[in-house]
This record gives structure tokens, C-alpha cells and sequence, in this order.
């Protein structure tokens, strides 16, 4: 039994009237398709390509973001669909825009996020004989795309556009892209709109949820891991409330924390980059592993070594949205084809017919996250101690803040030490993509202009795509950036000193002055050296009503929140000389 939920229909659009519609150009004849699928924002950086689409959109009820550079604009869509679970909308032109864009569709393939990049095409005549800018889209993005297409009709357009909506929001959501040749955007054609893309939900069955039940009411340490996307605010809710009906530990995955409130009894912490050993423990000792929603892949699965595969030692049972991704990589003892919204519909029903005797379990978990998550004791080398800047952030900014970060070291404090309690609250690359903190910020203010949002990023991340605070200043999106700046890409340094110990070599930067960066742009600016400037620093930031990066620099000893270049380097050296 399935269930859907329908896109607005805009006046005028999705109606049988529509077969009696005017001839219309490729573009417009897009641009309405748009409109029908209840897109309101889309970014793009311009192209001769599709000047007929910029056309069509002259006028039309959709908010355009133009950006400085296209791997950006698809980052700022594919924040959307992080938040919204609907396709984040991008378009670039041909060649050099879609290969800078494809930074963007490989985070949206990994994070399982809807998006739909669309790329301005050569003409048809002119294709197969690398005319000017082309590019075969297929081969450029058929790794990293859910389905890539090309509209060579215009009276296709509705069709194939109906379809990209349901490929990027079915299943596994993910990226979808589609190429436009140009000379089809200016053709005309008589057709008629599509109808409203309908995203389905696939339930379990109740014989499913009876099993689960049983397994649950048998184990004795049991543990839950959410992830993945196609998750709501109400879904968080209702596995909240699951979770503490059966007192059971809950574990986010990698960057997934907005999943389940860190506050609650039962949250014992993410599974990331440096997890928490206790953490990794309790799981590896656990008796029944109820995965929901994530695919449980390299960094949450610590390298692949937290679950044996295929086997895993303990039962598995695996909830997922994509049938594909049941069994692929883990053999579970259950496998149930369904979405985190309607899984956690379905737990309203499975209730515990007596205590559980794992209550001490989850309240030990518990602790042990709120320890590991104490920013209070953290102490590293330099003026500008992190652990009370992350005190204060803790203490100053609203629960709902939207917290965005790119990669690098500098993600710890924020993974780490900010306790997530809202959903769409996190927007981080579970890819690890660089340069994505700042357009994820933009985008999020840019669909969400009253919730406060905050960028982490370090000096080599910032620069990838740092030229999008512009877009920032331009459209008014008063965002705040937390520039981490230690003069070097860091987490390469130290991988660098564990694998080849005081042999540095192409990790140093030498970086500009980002408060002067900030105001060249026409942001407000601050140069935060000492704790005690931080909290004055980011008040006046946070009063400018301006786009505001406060360069924070750090020690670069101070490569981790526990741990030093120095003391990497000597254990590195102890290692490979025992006798020094």
C-alpha cells in the first residue's frame, strides 16, 4: 500500500484544458513544467545556451539566484533539496559550467539528495563534432547521476520532465541531470502541461512491524542508526517518541545528526569521523541493530570494520526506501522496503508489552555522549580556545540555527560539540566535499530568510568557494561565516605527519585577510585572535543585518580538539623508530 503527496498546482497549470495551449517555445514550455512541479527557487550561472529559458523566466513566479561560479549553484540547490526533500533546481550552461557543477552532483549522489541540474546544450546540428563548449553528458555524469537525459523535442519537454521530478525523488533520491540543446529551447510546440510529480511512500507491511516488535521484545542490548534522507519533522518525532518507549539507544550516522535530538534520554551520539570509542563499543556489542533510512557506508561503518560484511555478527535489520539498497552490502536478518516517513508512521503502533531490561543501557549511552560532547574542558595550544567559542555558540544562538560546514578538521567542533535538536537544521557533505559550508548557507537563507544560519569552515575549504559571498551580499542574506583559519589544509597535514612524520610537503597556505575579504565584498568583517574577542565579535556581527565572516585563527598545533602536530609527529616517529 502506497501512499503520495501532491506538488501545489499553480493557477493555470496541470489541467486536461491544457491540451488546448498556445504554441510554445522549448523554454517556455520548461519554464511551465517548473511551475507545475511547484518549484519556487532555482540558482543558475547564465549561458548562452539556455538564454531561451532565461526568457521564459523573465517575469515568472520563480526566485532566481545567480551565482559566481556553477559548482556553487549546484551546492545552493542541492542544500534545498537537503532541507525541503523536494529537487533543488540548478541550470548551467554546457562544457566548463557543467563540469564545475558536477562537484555539486556528486554531493547530492552520495547524500542521497534530490536534484535536478539542467545543462545547456550545442545545437543539435552541431553535436558529435566537439563543437563549441560540448560536452556528452551522459559519459561526464552517468557515475554520478540517477538518470541523465537529453530533451531533443520540445513537445517531450512535460513528459521528460515529469519523469526527471520522479527519478530525483523515488526510491534513493539523487541527482538527475538534463541537457538542453539550445536551438530545441527556441523550437516551438503545441502540448499540453503534465501533471503534478507525485513522491510515493512505501509503508511496511504489518506482518513486518509484528516481526520487529518480537525481535525488539527478545533482545536484551538492542541499538538503533538513522540516516539517510526522505526523512520529516514529524518522522524525527515519532522515532523520538518510539525510541523512548522502548528506552533505545540511538546512534545518527555521518553528518545526519538533525535526525534525532541530541537532548533526548536516549541519543548516544554520531557515527563519524574520530566516533567516540564508547560509542563504537556498545554497538559492536549489541544484540539487534535496527539500521533506518541509511546505507551505512564508509565513514559511519569506520572504514567498513564496524559491521562484518556481508554478515554482520549481530542481527541487521535494514530499513531503506530503495529495495536496490537492501542487501547490497550487509546481509540483514530483516530487510523492510520502506521511507523513514512512513516507517516512523508505522512505530506509532509498536509499543512494548512490558519493561525492557536494557533501561541502564540507554542511560549510560546517554552519558557517555554528554561527556563526550562537553566542550567545557577541551584545552588547545594558542590565544583562541574552540571549546569556549563552541560554549558561547552554544549558549547565544537559537536551537533552529541552520549549521552548515564544507570538510576539514575544523568540522569537529561543530560535529562534535553542537547539539543538534531540530530537523533541517544540518546541511554538511556526507561526501566530504570542500567549499560547501558557504553555498549551502546561502541557499538555506535564500529559502529560509528568517531562520539564522552559521557556516564552519576552515581557510583552505572557504576559498573553493569563497567567491559566493558575493551572491550573499548581493542578495541580502545576512549569513554568518566561522572561518577557521591555521594557515594550512589540515587534515592532510595530519595525515601527513601520521604517515610520513615531519616531511611536510604541499599542505601550507598562505591566506588573505578575510576581514578584509568580507568588507571588499561589502559583508561585515572581524578578526577574532582571542577567546575573549569572540562573544563581542559575533554580537556585532550578528547585529550588522550583513553577510559577516569573523577570521578566526588558530593555533596550527591545535590540529585537532585532543590532539597536537607535535605529539602526531612523535608518536608517528615512536612508531616507526621503537628504540628513540
Amino acid at each position: 500500500m502506497t501512499s503520495a503527496r501532491t506538488a501545489s498546482i499553480p493557477p493555470g497549470h496541470g489541467t486536461r484544458a491544457a491540451l488546448a495551449t498556445p504554441a510554445r517555445t522549448g523554454g517556455q514550455i520548461l519554464v511551465d513544467q517548473l511551475l507545475v512541479h511547484g518549484v519556487e527557487q532555482l540558482f543558475c550561472v547564465p549561458g548562452e545556451s539556455y538564454l531561451a529559458v532565461l526568457d521564459a523566466l523573465h517575469g515568472a513566479r520563480i526566485e532566481l539566484t545567480v551565482c559566481r561560479q556553477e559548482g556553487g549553484a549546484a551546492m545552493m540547490a542541492e542544500a534545498q533539496g537537503k532541507l525541503t526533500g523536494r529537487p533543488g533546481i540548478c541550470f548551467v550552461t554546457r562544457g566548463p559550467g557543467a563540469t564545475n557543477a558536477s562537484a555539486g552532483v556528486h554531493v547530492a549522489h552520495q547524500d542521497s539528495t534530490p536534484l535536478i541540474l539542467f545543462v545547456g546544450q550545442v545545437a543539435r546540428n552541431a553535436m558529435g563534432r566537439e563543437a563549441f563548449q560540448e560536452i556528452d553528458c551522459g559519459a561526464v555524469f552517468g557515475s554520478m547521476a540517477k538518470w541523465v537525459v537529453q530533451i531533443d523535442d520540445p513537445a517531450r519537454v512535460p513528459e521528460l520532465l515529469s519523469r526527471a521530478f520522479h527519478v530525483a525523488t523515488s526510491g534513493r533520491p539523487g541527482p538527475v541531470v538534463v541537457a538542453l540543446p539550445e536551438d530545441m529551447l527556441t523550437e516551438t510546440a503545441t502540448v499540453a502541461d503534465a501533471l503534478p510529480c507525485q513522491v510515493t511512500e512505501t509503508h511496511p507491511g504489518a506482518a513486518q512491524m509484528a516481526e520487529l516488535t518480537r525481535r525488539l521484545q527478545d533482545a536484551r542490548q538492542p541499538v538503533a542508526i538513522l540516516g539517510g534522507s526522505r526523512w520529516s519533522e514529524p518522522a524525527v518525532r515519532r522515532f523520538a517518541a518510539f525510541a523512548a518507549a522502548w528506552s533505545l539507544p540511538v546512534y545518527c550516522s555521518f553528518r545526519r545528526q538533525m535526525l534525532f535530538p541530541a537532548s533526548h534520554a536516549c541519543y548516544g551520539g554520531d557515527l563519524g569521523l574520530g566516533a567516540n570509542p564508547g560509542l563504537l563499543a556498545r554497538i559492536r556489542a549489541s544484540d539487534l541493530l535496527l539500521l533506518l533510512g541509511g546505507r551505512l557506508s564508509e565513514v559511519p561503518a569506520q572504514g567498513y570494520e564496524l559491521l562484518a560484511i556481508p554478515n554482520p555478527a549481530q542481527p541487521l535489520v535494514h530499513v531503506h526506501a530503495d529495495a536496490d539498497e537492501l542487501g547490497k552490502l550487509y546481509r540483514p536478518a530483516q530487510a523492510i522496503h520502506a521511507t523513514p516517513q512512513a516507517f516512523a508512521a508505522a512505530l506509532d503502533g509498536v509499543r512494548p508489552q512490558a519493561a525492557v531490561p536494557w533501561q541502564e543501557h540507554a542511560r549510560a549511552a546517554h552519558a557517555e555522549y554528554l561527556a563526550w560532547s562537553d566542550p567545557a574542558p577541551i584545552r588547545i595550544p594558542g590565544a583562541l580556545q574552540m571549546g569556549q567559542v563552541m560554549q558561547h555558540l552554544r549558549a547565544t544562538l537559537p536551537a533552529n540555527t541552520i549549521l552548515c560546514n564544507g570538510a576539514g578538521n575544523f568540522a569537529t567542533w561543530l560535529h562534535r560539540f553542537w547539539p543538534f535538536t531540530c530537523y533541517a537544521s544540518q546541511l554538511a557533505p556526507t561526501s566530504g566535499s570542500m567549499g560547501y559550508g558557504l553555498p549551502a548557507g546561502v541557499g538555506a537563507k535564500r529559502l529560509w530568510p528568517q531562520r539564522e544560519v552559521l557556516v564552519f569552515a576552515g581557510d583552505g575549504d572557504f576559498l573553493m568557494h569563497g567567491q559566493e559571498f558575493a551572491t550573499a551580499v548581493q542578495y541580502g542574506l545576512p549569513i554568518t561565516v566561522l572561518l577557521l583559519d591555521n594557515g594550512m589544509y589540515g587534515t592532510i597535514r595530519m595525515h601527513q605527519e601520521r604517515a610520513y612524520p615531519g616531511r611536510v610537503s604541499a599542505t601550507q597556505l598562505k591566506n588573505p585577510d578575510f576581514k578584509a575579504y568580507a568588507q571588499a565584498f561589502g559583508g561585515h568583517g572581524e578578526r577574532v585572535e582571542r577567546t575573549e574577542d569572540f562573544a563581542p565579535a559575533l554580537a556585532r556581527a550578528r547585529a550588522s543585518g550583513l553577510p559577516s565572516v569573523l577570521h578566526c585563527l588558530i593555533d596550527p598545533e591545535a590540529i585537532t580538539p585532543t590532539g597536537t602536530l607535535q605529539g602526531l609527529r612523535a608518536a608517528a616517529l615512536a612508531k616507526d623508530n621503537p628504540d628513540l
